[in-house]
């Protein structure tokens, strides 16, 4: 407990920057799901409140995710009712408890580091492009969608050059003011004033915003934000009115097999999610601290089943608001948890209040986050690391930013182990030659993979040479390998070549080659 209170002063507000990020964000992916509003508001408070309290992640914050919007409202519209949709999200959060108990989150420890920067960097060009509109008042496409096409087959491209014809004057106004001053809360003016400075740069962008259009309100009915371009939360007149937005799970649809592949579908990709998610925040995190996957599972797998039993959409941990969460200096959990407790302390006491927040200044947050996601310096670092790192890396970017975060990711993974590969067959065998005599050394694992590679060495060697096949410092070498070098000794004779083969005593390699070893 004193670990936590220790760092409270840097977790309230940071809670409050997650608050800001996340409200919106619950909102826009309900509306892109087709669900009722609400239920995104239940899963964001379930995320903070009951995944932040099982996770054993310091810095991770989950809520409704952008990546599961088409397959949530393929299943709304599939499926009898909402309710119904309601018992597959609470059946696929017993699934993750299940993969959590299974030890499958180990599955995040193989997915390459050029990625993982990959995937930080596209959500913050994304972050850029798609709250751009939202910025300038062109508020055509939910808050939070991250896919490269839109519900109405706007793709992100297009979704910009639409702003720029439709724009909306006091958006402009408010989202220009609102990035001016989150500029300047992060300078060192700032920075030396310590009690302003513990003061949440958000919140006040957000105040100043509702302060600037209210003041049109006032002076300038005609140029004042509407309600399409502000926070649109559902208000309850009363207790009874609030408790109507919750729903309960329709359990007599248990034996529809369309819930069950639905329940299946979303533990899957969720849990895929949220183990990409960790893994990032995890480099994030100016600690280094290092989340279990399994414990990150099971506390998913608790929060979705409690998510799906009050009426909320499913959760997975969210790299937007977890990115948001590191950047307003978080030290610990206790700000996840304290953000879903305010929001769900705001929506019942202050909803009216809050839909009096201008979308342009949230855009202005969530740009000024994506900023510091895809700064230029990481872009820098992965071309001097060479092209092993910096292809997967632009790789996972671009794909990403033309199809979906999950998609994207999956081609990033597929590049960066073909890159991973291609490195341990160049480290395993190494070849150098001085006039006619060749080295031939094989090193760590050579495994079947590397035979096309062996092969090719062995036959280039030319007439005349004197080769010399070191398998002293490998560790394991496959029999399609030895099989291999055995053929090039049967034949090298006919091309007067001399070939000695040095095998370790101390190592256990089993070597079946038809030649005399000499022994080292």
């Amino acid at each position: 407990m004193n670990r936590y209170l220790k760092n409270i002063r840097y977790d309230v507000p940071a809670s409050v920057v997650v608050l800001l990020v996340a409200l919106p964000l619950c909102l826009g992916i309900a509306l892109g799901s087709k669900a009722p509003l609400f239920s995104g508001i239940i899963a964001g408070i379930v995320g903070g409140v009951v995944v932040g309290f099982f996770s054993a992640s310091p810095l991770s914050v989950s809520g409704p995710a952008a990546g599961l919007t088409v397959i949530v409202a393929s299943a709304i519209g599939r499926l009898p009712s909402f309710e119904s949709f309601l018992l597959a999200v609470m059946l696929a959060g017993i699934f993750q408890i299940l993969l959590g108990i299974v030890k499958a989150g180990v599955l995040g420890d193989f997915v390459p580091n050029s990625v993982i920067k990959g995937m930080l960097a596209a959500i913050g060009i994304i972050l850029i492009l798609k709250q751009f509109p939202h910025l300038v008042g062109y508020d055509h496409d939910f808050v939070g969608n991250e896919g490269f096409e839109g519900p109405d087959h706007e793709n992100t491209f297009q979704s910009l050059l639409n702003a720029l014809n439709r724009f909306t004057p006091a958006a402009i106004i408010i989202g220009g003011l609102s990035l001016c001053l989150l500029m300047f809360w992060e300078s060192v003016l700032i920075k030396r004033l310590p009690v302003i400075s513990l003061i949440p740069g958000p919140l006040i962008v957000v105040l100043v915003g509702m302060a600037v259009n209210g003041y049109f309100l006032s002076a300038h009915p005609d140029l004042a934000l509407q309600s399409e371009h502000l926070v649109a939360l559902p208000v309850a007149a009363d207790a009874s009115g609030f408790l109507s937005f919750l729903s309960l799970p329709d359990f007599s649809q248990w034996k529809n097999p369309d819930v069950w592949t639905t329940a299946v579908t979303l533990a899957i990709v969720a849990s895929l999610e949220t183990l990409l998610s960790i893994e990032a925040i995890d480099k994030l995190d100016p600690f280094r601290r290092v989340t279990p996957n399994n414990r990150e599972l099971l506390a998913q797998g608790v929060g979705n089943t409690v998510s799906g039993l009050l009426g909320g959409l499913p959760v997975t941990s969210v790299i937007v608001r977890s990115s948001a969460n590191v950047n307003a200096g978080a030290r610990s959990k206790v700000s996840t948890i304290l953000h879903g407790l305010l929001m769900l302390i705001f929506v019942v006491t202050i909803p009216g209040l809050l839909n009096l927040i201008p979308l342009s200044a949230l855009a202005a947050i969530l740009i000024f986050t994506g900023y510091k996601l895809a700064k230029w310096q990481m872009f820098r670092e992965f071309y001097e690391k060479g092209i092993d790192q910096l292809v997967p890396f632009l790789v996972t970017i671009i794909a990403i930013l033309f199809t979906d975060l999950l998609t994207g990711i999956i081609i990033g993974i597929f590049v960066g182990l073909f890159f991973v590969f291609r490195s341990n067959f160049k480290s395993s065998i190494f070849v150098i030659n001085d006039d006619h005599k060749y080295l031939v050394r094989l090193r760590k694992d050579v495994s079947f993979l590397n035979k096309p590679l062996v092969r090719k060495k062995l036959e280039s060697v030319p007439e005349g040479s004197y080769v010399i096949i070191d398998a002293t410092r490998a560790d394991f070498i496959d029999k399609d390998v030895i099989d291999t070098i055995n053929e090039f000794l049967a034949h090298a004779h006919l091309k007067n070549i001399q070939v000695e083969v040095k095998k370790s005593i101390h190592k256990p390699i089993h070597l079946l080659f038809r030649q005399q070893i000499t022994k080292a």
